[in-house]
């Protein structure tokens, strides 16, 4: 019924040449009905990093969506972190940094920035969601037409893995899970962790579920350069994590997750357009 490829973490700059050239004819070799990036194209936010993500991603198959990571600020330009933290990666990728969306037949995404270019703790790379933000995310994807699969994209993981390498830590995260749920949403998609991850967020049905994606970076830890392929029908969503061989992307792991029944009916179900929600397939 659908697919999505999920990559995160590519930090050009630090990019792993062969397994980044070898997703992207993946990318065009697997139809699919959008290629998410969930942040991080860059490593330090760089303008030779972002002409080398931004070539990346206008080479993949359209539709793109992509979402900015804590990486995608401008490092060293203190000016430019407090004041206008996204400005070169909205000017280079082309995709807004703040309520982003995609609508389809069959997929509605939504982003929300979990990203700061600097906040009140020592360390700027952890996540920070707002609740404001959320709660519009949430009604949006509330009203995705009947049927469709219902995505949440940021970059931090809001619900942590247990055994991940490193964490988001992101603040009003479980919160933010939470609203999420509740809305309906089947897929909270993330980066962040450099590693795969699917697992239900505890809550009502447990039919919502956090898929973090590995990275395509030389910044392993512990698992090879990978990336997501998401595929889904009326009853189930299957997350397939792909890793680097050394020659070839290959299934690591498999997660066959139950997908929540829509019961609304056209009778019934609010209407997309009528509330404002707009097609958006960003190049």
């Amino acid at each position: 019924m659908g697919r999505i490829l999920q990559f995160s973490d590519i930090h050009f700059g630090c990019e792993h040449g062969q397994a980044t050239a070898a997703a992207l004819d993946y990318a065009h070799s697997t139809p699919a009905d959008l290629t998410l990036i969930t942040g991080d194209v860059t490593q330090q936010g760089r303008p030779d990093e972002f002409q080398a993500a931004g070539a990346w991603i206008r080479a993949m198959p359209e539709p793109t969506f992509v979402v900015v990571g804590n990486h995608d600020v401008p490092y060293w330009d203190a000016m430019a972190r407090l004041f206008w933290p996204w400005r070169a990666f909205e000017t280079a990728i082309g995709h807004p940094a703040h309520d982003h969306q995609f609508l389809g037949a069959a997929l509605m995404v939504r982003g929300v920035t979990t990203a700061r270019g600097w906040q009140a703790r020592l360390n700027w790379s952890k996540g920070v969601i707002d609740l404001d933000q959320t709660r519009r995310a949430a009604e949006a994807l509330r009203q995705a037409p009947i049927g469709a699969l219902r995505v949440l994209a940021c970059h931090h993981p809001l619900i942590e893995m247990i055994g991940a390498p490193m964490t988001g830590e992101v603040r009003r995260g479980e919160a933010a899970a939470h609203i999420f749920a509740e809305a309906g949403v089947d897929l909270i998609m993330t980066g962040h962790v450099h590693v795969p991850f699917a697992l239900p967020i505890e809550l009502s049905d447990r039919c919502s579920y956090a898929v973090g994606c590995g990275t395509l970076s030389l910044r392993e830890r512990g698992a090879p350069p990978g990336f997501n392929q998401i595929d889904w029908d009326s009853r189930a969503i299957t997350v397939t994590a792909m890793g680097w061989t050394g020659d070839r992307f290959e299934p690591q792991q498999v997660w066959k997750l139950p997908r929540r029944q829509d019961t609304r009916t056209a009778a019934t179900a609010p209407d997309p357009h009528a509330a404002g929600v707009m097609e958006q397939a960003a190049t």
